[in-house]
């Protein structure tokens, strides 16, 4: 343990960078700025330290797509601190993250078992490669207007129709937190030879406190995704894809490669070492301040009335084996306000900018970089929106995600000959398009996908609301490409 600990202590990129920077190198490459000596108005506004070390790769400082050196012993600790077989270095978020798990163990016409409720970077990368979606539709707590985790009786039954699936995809958490029984999942897809992909994007911090629910390597997963800028401190845009025994370390690489930049951003390559380090050597003492702050929290908006503040409470032991009580998802609807509408008034009139606001509740991400003041400037801010701006108790529609009707694979939809047509009319037509709301960037309507009365009447719900939809070529999503009717 003593050699771990001082391992870990060790920053190979960092250090690489701070010794480059010392050996004052003559830069004849890239970037043109030349560490800020050609544009003293970069240099003013993301001060000169950082704008110093952005290099290019080199000798002393390695290749992000072949790594030999300083770059290869980062990830090397990187497995050791998340306890996986290998860790890769990925800068293209936690979507190029997905997207290289799901194209390294499914080729075209491959099926692929995934939770209906995915990111839309899983669906992109079957528009991709070509694979089938096999969706089990998660349970709803329709209460809560919210989609659960998957049931195991599910998955078991979706693996009995499809023995023939690759792979299963598990979002753990989701968003609002909530975690299926990953363990049990990943045995009985092991005994059915499928890998087990696991969207760990907001779950960087179950690796560093046993009071969390389980990591997707200690699950025995195959491969996750891990997202280290969302709550494990490191800069936007950086994240971690973790290999457990059963994956493809170098097959996996050449599919990166394939989009991977050839210019890695040492910035951001460094800020995941950074951050890597800080989490081995002092994690869990971070997120035990952490669950400390949210269950704080929790119990005194609760108190206001009007809220709801869920936690454990909603542990059922299968749809929602287990809950990731950092996350502050709070339920608006008895307050008479959408979850969006609360979200739009904390930014505008508070000056408080949560995660996001939808249908009808609201998520503030609480982790590394939070402190007590600004939680009790959240909880004294919805107490005023509260005694200022309730109303009657609101309806929301039945279903926060709506079962899809797959008509084609996406890939086959997002590139078949199209027409524009407007969303009111479309019912009954097959979507070449996403429709989301982002965040959280869950589709509502996939490519491939028949759009029923229920997708335009939600989609015109959460437009009258506020949310934030995207995904269609029309910006005011009023217009939808569909297929072609021949």
């Amino acid at each position: 343990m003593e050699e771990i600990y001082t391992n870990q202590k060790r920053r190979p990129i960092v250090e690489a960078l701070e010794k480059y920077k010392k050996e004052r190198i003559v830069s004849f490459d890239v970037p043109g700025h030349k560490q800020g000596k050609g544009h003293k108005a970069l240099t003013d506004f993301f001060g000169s330290d950082a704008v110093s070390v952005d290099y290019n790769s080199s000798k002393p400082l390695d290749n992000l797509t072949h790594p030999t050196g300083v770059i290869k012993d980062a990830e090397e600790l990187a497995a050791q601190a998340f306890g996986a077989k290998s860790a890769f270095f990925m800068i293209g978020g936690t979507t190029s993250s997905v997207q290289a798990m799901i194209l390294s163990s499914t080729k075209r016409n491959d099926k692929i078992i995934m939770p209906r409720n995915v990111h839309k970077s899983a669906i992109n990368a079957l528009v991709i490669n070509g694979a089938i979606p096999i969706y089990i539709n998660p349970g709803v707590d329709k209460e809560l207007g919210i989609s659960l985790g998957m049931s195991v009786e599910d998955i078991k039954s979706a693996i009995e129709k499809h023995p023939d699936a690759k792979a299963i995809l598990v979002n753990n958490p989701t968003y609002y937190g909530i975690c299926s029984d990953l363990k049990r999942i990943v045995k009985i897809a092991h005994e059915a030879g499928m890998l087990v992909l696991v969207d760990e994007a907001h779950g960087t911090h179950f690796y560093f406190n046993e009071k969390l629910p389980i990591s997707a390597m200690k699950a025995g997963a195959d491969m996750a995704a891990v997202s280290v800028h969302k709550t494990g401190g490191a800069l936007t845009q950086s994240s971690f894809l973790l290999l457990g025994e059963g994956a493809d370390s170098a097959y996996t690489r050449q599919i990166i490669n394939l989009s991977q930049t050839t210019s890695g951003s040492y910035l951001l390559m460094a800020s995941l070492d950074i951050a890597r380090s800080n989490l081995a050597l002092n994690g869990k003492e971070i997120f035990e301040r952490v669950i400390k702050m949210t269950d704080y929290a929790r119990e005194e908006i609760n108190l206001i009335g009007g809220y709801r503040a869920f936690g454990k409470e909603i542990i059922n032991g299968d749809t929602v084996y287990d809950f990731d009580t950092t996350k502050l998802s709070i339920h608006t609807r008895d307050l008479g306000l959408a979850g969006i509408e609360v979200y739009d008034i904390l930014r505008d009139e508070y000056d408080i900018q949560i995660e996001f606001g939808d249908i009808g509740n609201i998520l503030a991400i609480v982790s590394v970089g939070d402190r007590e003041l600004e939680l009790e400037r959240l909880i004294g801010s919805l107490s005023e929106i509260k005694r200022l701006k309730s109303g009657s108790k609101i309806g929301i529609p039945d279903h926060e995600y709506i079962d899809p009707i797959v008509k084609l694979s996406p890939q086959e939809a997002f590139y078949s000959e199209s027409e524009v047509i407007a969303i009111k009319n479309s019912v009954g037509r097959i979507s070449t398009e996403f429709v989301m709301a982002y965040p959280p960037g869950i589709p509502i309507l996939a490519p491939g996908e028949k759009i029923s009365r229920e997708i335009v009447d939600y989609i015109i719900f959460a437009k009258a609301k506020g949310c934030k939809m995207t995904g269609t070529k029309d910006m005011q999503m009023n217009d939808i490409y569909v297929v072609k009717e021949k």
